[in-house]
This record gives C-alpha cells, sequence and structure tokens, in this order.
C-alpha cells in the first residue's frame, strides 16, 4: 500500500485560538496555564483531525507558540546571555528572544528590558523565523526545564492512540541559517557543528525510549546554493546521528530544487527522503538515481504553498512514474511542504462566490487530497473523487472570471520607457530640495498607527451595515486627524494619515481590484501571533477607481507639512496573496504594476506628491538559486515597481520600504526610488551598514523593532544612529522606524516616536 503523509499543519486553530490566547497572556489576562492547556487543545485537535482524515504519517512537534526555530534554541540552550540573567520563566525567555521585553519592576520581581534577536524570512514564504544567534560561550544542552517539547509532544498523541512522527529543523541547516552574536563576529556557525550532534543524537535517543518509530529532520538549506565545505557536512553529520539506538530518519527538503546539492545527501544512513516536486517536479530522476535501494520516497506533490486544488491527473500520473521507478512499496504520497503557509479549512469560508470557492483546497482539504492520490496509487477506488476533482479544474480552465481582455491588452504596451522617470535621481534630487525643504536628519514613519479596539469595532460596523458610509468616514477622518495632529505635535518632518480605514497592507488594496478573491477566515502565520488572511489572485487585474487617494486629500487638507500617499507594491501585492498558477508571476506582477501606476498618478493630481509605494517581498520572491532565473525575476519585479512610479514628475518623491529580507542593495537600486527605509534595528553587523554606504539615493535604515513592546530611549536612539554615521552619509540619512506601527498600544508609540525625533533633533545640532 502506498502511504500518505504530512509534513507539518496549521497549529493557529480554526479561529485563531493560538493568536487569541497568547495576546491575553503577553497582555497577563490569562496565566501561563491557560495558554498550554490551549496549545495542548489544539494540538489535540489537529492531531485527531489528521487520524480521521485517514492520513497514514502525522506529524508532531510541528505546534509551536512562537517559531518552530525558535523552539529549537530554547532546547538546545542557545540562548545569548541578555536574556538568562532575568530568571524567567521557560516559556518568557522564548517570548523575550522572539518579540523582546520591557517590564517595570515590581516588589517581587525584578526590572526586565532586553531586545529581540533577528527576524528574517523562511526561505521565499512569508513565514518569519528567528535566527538562532550563537556566541564563543554557546554550551550546547537539553534544556530540561520546561521538559522536552519533542518528547513531550509524542507522548500526548500516543496517549491519544496516534502514533506521529515527530519533526526537528536539521543540524546544518539549523546552524547555517543563524547567525554570530554581536560579540562573536568571528565565529562561523557552522564550526559549531561537531559540538552540537552529540545534543541532538542525544534527543533522538529519548525519542526512541520513547517509542518512536521514525523522526522527520528537514534539512531545507538543501535547495540554496551551498558552498563545497557546507555540502561536504552532510556524510559525517548524519552518520554521527545514525544508529540502533535512535527512529529512523527521514530527512525531508523542500521548496525549491535538490539537484544541484545531491551528491551531498546521496548514501546517507537514512531511511527516505522527502522532496517538494510541486514546485520542482522535473527533479524526479536525478532524485530517484540517488536513492539507496531501500530508502523511500516522500513524493511532494500536494502544494503545501497554495490554496489551488491539486489536479488529481496530474498528481495520480507524476505518483504513478515515482511507483515506476522505485516499486509501491517505497512511495509515500506527501505535502511539498508543511501546511502551515495555507490557510486552516476551507469549511470556515461561508461568503465565497461558489464558484471560486470550488477551486480551492485549504489545508484540512489537503489531508483528503494525500489520501485520496495514496488510494489511488494502491488501487483502490476513489473514482468519484477523480471525477469531482476533474470537473473542477476543468471549470477553473474555462472560466471568463480568470481573463480580461483589456487588461491583456494594456499588458502589451508595457516598455523600458514605460518603466523609467523622466530624468535620473541626481537630476530629480535638487527640485525635490527645493519643494520640500526639509531638514538634515529628516523623520518619518512607514505607514501605519496602531489599530485600535475603538478601530476594529467600528469597521466591523460598517461591515455589516451597522454604520452608513457616511458615519464610517467620518469616524475615519477624526482618527487621521488625531494621527496627524500628534506627528506636528512631536515634530515629525514627513507626516503619514495613519492608515486606519486599511485592514491589512495587500487585502485592503485587494477588495479594490478587479481578479481577486477574498477569504473571511483564511488566516495563515506570518510570526508569532501576527497572522495575515491573504487574498487570493483569481484573474487577470485591474483597478476600477482610485484606491486611496480620498484619505490621504483629507489628511494633507489639514497639515502644512508633506503628507505621504501609502500604497503596498506589485511585487508584496502578488507575494502577500495566493497568486494564479496558471500564468507567470512576471504578467500578475506587471498587471498590478499598471493597476498602482493609474493610482500612483492620481494621487499626484491630487496633490499627494509624496508617495510611498512599499516592497518587503521583493527579496521574498527572490528565487532560492542563482542563475538565469534569479536574474530575469530581479528584472520583471524591478521592472514593475518602476512601471507603478515612473509617470510622475521630477519633483514628486517616491519612496519605499523594506523589511525582513536581508536585501543587496543592488535589489534596491535598480526600483530607482528617490528614498528607501529597511528594517535595521536587530542588525548589529557593521558589514551590513557598509553595504549600503554607496547607496546612491537617499535612505533610512529603521532605528526600533515595532514588533517588540519595548519602548527605546533617546539615547539609544542617539548611540544608534552614531553607529551608523561612522560609515552612511549624514545629508542622505532619514530617520524612521523599522516598519509600520498598527501591532503597537498608543502610549508606546508615543513614547518611542517621542524619543526618536528627539534624537534626530541632537543631530541636527551637532551636524
Amino acid at each position: 500500500m502506498v502511504q500518505s503523509s504530512i509534513l507539518g499543519f496549521p497549529r493557529i486553530g480554526g479561529q485563531r485560538e493560538l493568536k487569541k490566547v497568547t495576546e491575553s497572556y503577553w497582555q497577563g489576562k490569562v496565566g501561563v496555564n491557560d495558554l498550554l492547556s490551549k496549545g495542548k487543545e489544539l494540538r489535540s485537535h489537529n492531531w485527531k483531525l489528521q487520524k480521521e482524515a485517514g492520513v497514514d504519517v502525522i506529524p508532531s512537534n510541528d505546534f509551536s507558540y512562537y517559531d518552530q526555530v525558535l523552539d529549537l534554541s530554547l532546547l538546545f540552550n542557545v540562548i545569548p546571555d541578555r536574556y538568562t540573567k532575568f530568571e524567567l520563566a521557560p516559556i518568557d525567555v522564548l517570548f523575550a528572544m522572539g518579540r523582546g521585553l520591557q517590564r517595570k519592576a515590581t516588589d517581587s520581581t525584578p526590572a526586565v528590558d532586553v531586545t529581540a534577536l533577528e527576524m528574517v524570512k523562511w526561505f521565499d514564504s512569508n513565514y518569519h523565523y528567528v535566527r538562532p544567534t550563537f556566541s564563543h560561550s554557546t554550551e550546547f544542552k537539553l534544556n530540561t526545564e520546561a521538559g522536552l517539547k519533542p518528547v513531550d509532544e509524542y507522548l500526548e498523541a500516543k496517549a491519544l492512540g496516534i502514533e506521529t512522527r515527530p519533526v526537528i529543523v536539521g543540524p546544518i541547516s539549523y546552524l547555517y541559517l543563524g547567525k554570530a552574536d554581536k560579540d562573536s563576529l568571528d565565529l562561523d556557525p557552522i564550526s559549531l557543528l561537531d559540538k552540537i550532534l552529540p545534543v541532538y543524537k542525544q534527543l533522538l535517543a529519548k525519542l526512541k525510549e520513547a517509542g518512536a518509530k521514525e523522526v522527520q529532520i528537514d534539512e531545507p538549506i538543501l535547495v540554496l546554493d551551498l558552498p563545497k565545505e557546507i555540502q561536504a557536512k552532510y556524510a559525517d553529520a548524519y552518520k554521527a546521528l545514525a544508529g540502533s539506538d535512535v527512529p529512523e530518519i527521514v530527512l525531508a527538503t523542500y521548496f525549491g530544487d535538490v539537484r544541484p546539492n545531491l551528491s551531498a545527501i546521496k548514501g546517507l544512513p537514512v531511511s527516505g527522503f522527502h522532496f517538494d516536486f510541486a514546485r520542482v517536479p522535473e527533479q524526479l530522476d536525478e532524485v530517484v538515481a540517488a536513492l539507496g535501494d531501500k530508502q523511500t520516497l516522500s513524493v511532494g506533490i500536494v502544494d503545501g504553498r497554495n490554496i489551488w486544488k491539486t489536479d488529481y491527473s496530474k498528481a495520480s500520473a507524476f505518483v504513478a512514474k515515482a511507483i515506476e521507478k522505485v516499486g509501491k512499496d517505497r512511495v509515500v504520497v506527501s505535502t511539498s511542504s508543511s501546511l502551515l503557509h495555507t490557510p486552516v479549512d476551507l469549511q470556515n469560508e461561508k461568503k465565497l462566490d461558489a464558484t471560486i470557492k470550488d477551486w480551492f483546497s485549504f489545508a484540512t482539504q489537503k489531508l483528503d487530497e494525500v489520501v485520496v492520490l495514496a488510494k489511488n496509487a494502491s488501487g483502490e477506488d476513489v473514482s468519484k473523487e477523480l471525477a469531482a476533482n476533474a470537473q473542477s479544474i476543468k471549470s477553473r480552465q474555462e472560466s471568463s472570471i480568470t481573463t480580461n481582455p483589456k487588461v491583456q491588452e494594456r499588458l502589451a504596451t508595457v516598455n523600458e520607457s514605460l518603466s523609467t522617470r523622466k530624468v535620473p535621481f541626481a537630476e530629480r534630487l535638487p527640485s525635490q530640495q527645493t519643494k520640500y525643504n526639509l531638514p538634515l536628519f529628516p523623520t518619518t514613519t512607514i505607514g501605519s498607527f496602531p489599530q485600535t479596539k475603538d478601530i476594529r469595532i467600528n469597521r466591523n460596523k460598517y461591515t455589516k451595515g451597522e454604520l452608513t458610509a457616511e458615519q464610517y468616514e467620518e469616524f475615519i477622518n477624526k482618527e487621521i486627524e488625531t494621527v496627524v495632529r500628534f506627528q506636528e505635535e512631536i515634530g515629525l518632518d514627513v507626516l503619514v494619515h495613519g492608515e486606519p480605514e486599511r485592514n491589512d497592507m495587500v487585502q485592503y488594496f485587494g477588495e479594490q481590484l478587479e481578479g481577486y478573491a477574498f477569504t473571511t477566515n483564511g488566516w495563515v502565520q506570518s510570526y508569532g501571533s501576527r497572522y495575515v488572511r491573504p487574498p487570493i489572485v483569481v484573474g487577470d487585474v485591474s483597478r476600477p477607481k482610485a484606491m486611496t487617494v480620498k484619505e490621504s486629500v483629507y489628511a494633507q487638507s489639514i497639515t502644512d507639512k508633506p503628507m505621504k500617499g501609502m500604497l503596498t507594491g506589485p511585487v508584496t501585492c502578488l507575494r502577500w496573496s495566493f497568486p494564479r498558477d496558471d500564468v507567470s508571476q512576471k504578467v500578475q506582477a506587471l498587471q498590478l504594476g499598471l493597476a498602482l501606476r493609474d493610482e500612483v498618478q492620481d494621487l499626484e493630481k491630487a496633490g499627494i506628491t509624496v508617495i510611498q509605494v512599499d516592497e518587503p517581498a521583493i527579496r521574498e520572491g527572490l528565487p532560492l538559486r542563482s542563475g538565469k532565473e534569479r536574474s530575469d525575476y530581479l528584472n520583471w519585479a524591478a521592472q514593475s515597481f518602476r512601471v507603478a512610479t515612473s509617470g510622475v514628475e521630477n519633483d514628486t518623491q517616491i519612496h519605499s520600504h523594506f523589511c525582513y529580507s536581508d536585501l543587496d542593495p543592488n535589489h534596491i537600486k535598480a526600483l530607482d526610488a528617490d528614498v528607501v527605509s529597511i528594517e535595521f534595528s536587530k542588525k548589529d553587523d557593521a558589514n551590513y551598514i557598509q553595504e549600503f554606504s554607496n547607496y546612491p539615493n537617499h535612505i533610512g535604515l529603521g532605528l526600533f523593532d515595532i514588533h517588540s513592546p519595548r519602548i527605546p530611549s533617546k539615547e539609544e536612539f542617539i548611540s544608534r544612529i552614531e553607529e551608523i554615521l561612522k560609515v552612511y552619509p549624514a545629508n542622505k540619512f532619514w530617520v524612521n522606524p523599522d516598519c509600520g506601527l498598527k501591532t503597537r498600544g498608543w502610549e508606546e508609540t508615543k513614547a518611542s516616536l517621542t524619543n526618536m525625533v528627539d534624537a534626530a533633533k541632537h543631530f541636527r545640532g551637532k551636524y
């Protein structure tokens, strides 16, 4: 029989239960037992759901209160010294490393003030992991104070009568994705491999003692361009991990093409491999050739990254091809990656158009897909399921919803002229300086201000029809005025309207563009308790009317200071949606660029001449391997941005923003934005600043972490700016936060921005 498996399941709950209890814990509204109890409830539900669906290989240890990589850092004692001196409970150490912690002293507890670890994108997804941070003093050991999470959760499932396969990030990926702490910059994390392997072996032995027969070890870096010295580590590492005292190991990799690194894993003493064939089906022959005679092949053919139904006809043919090559008893049908990246359950969607809904498959439905494909490969009768699936696929292919001839005609007009500003930046700059007359170290924010409970309540009332359009507009205008007056009061130079009318920086635009569909409960974890509800690109994209002009014009009308129009860029709109899989992402990005071009020009005509078009996902979209695909991507991604922004006058100032992306200056240079702001507060490597020192246009390196509740002092801002100015020109430097402030409270927002502006004034006096 061909088995079915998944690599991981969403941990957030169908109604965002994990978010609610976690944030209540942070706010002191519930205790640690409530938090842990809800986690146990969610895990139990997920395991039972998979068991009832008929999945053969069910994962455990795929649950996390914050991030699975951060969990491993806590488990292996990779905890920088700054978090250990406060004697926090293990769960609070986890959260402090993930989001920072600032707490006043009480009679029973000391004051705590510690920043978060660096957070970066998980490969080319919109999920963020907390980067492991190592130093010369790192002492690897099993941190048993809070138990042994992989063992405990395996036993938890076993007590329910469910056998699971624990999931662990592999040692080479864990080290390679980490970084050296600021006091150990000469340390190469991979040099710690020999020290961490015994701890992995100890953990695996404890899983074996608990009864685990098999463990899934994820080595996702195998789809990157790995240096030969990293490839060479695999043989010795997995030889050290293997043995009769540990469970059998299935080594899993996903998100891309493993072939350039196949020689590194060929012959490893593991029971099987998992590969992503939804993403790279053409790697099958070479992968099979690298398998040992008894090793299993986990065929990742159900897409773990998107929401379109799997085409059973094509997927079954692929599985049959794999069986033909290695035999039925050695093939497992699986998701391409963890289902962490997809919404929980399509059945929670009550408002989707029935025709479009029939094209989708969320995490719960993907359980059925792997089971049906495995049954079909085993010779069981699933003819009804195959026929229904074929009808869904045909319906989408033949639907007029997906095609707009006018959009396609306009797309054909895109050329280099359409995507080039009238003159280079050096010639635009004098007219912008004259027009805006900004001081040295100009201050601004990235766009959003706190999304208060009052804002959410009134938006919900408007959505339900309990407020008229006029009443809602009046409410929004009052919120805008509050934000504008605050910014004037503390002395910010370039203002924003605060975005009180926006639910999300992509969803808000998608709802006003043709070619999109939307969910009501299609939440996906982005990081920690931050969940997003990605819209779905179902057809050709166009803009029927202005989307942001009204609010921006009102905001500008109540202040004499420059007001930024705020837009989300075409690549980010695409990457933070679920894109179509029937046309190229280049086509979709250029369509979005044209739609945003209309919005940019309408803003300019209305007198909004500082316009920020954010592209935080541009690095995320970069193909994981170098080569033609990567260079092609960089060309069309930059072109789609320039299509959106190049139809303006020289004195219109185009801004853009980037965060959590490990950006290369050359990637953003190609956008030709006048001013860019970059997340920087968690960076502690002076070389990163140096990379941007020759950037020709103006830049703001973000000065405080907006994902953390802590408030930096004026002195902290001054110290940070001083470090930057050692290598970056003062006359090009803007002062701003890392990102938008929608997730923060007003108290911390006011204090942080006031300290930031005071620091900028300090340097104006100094310079």
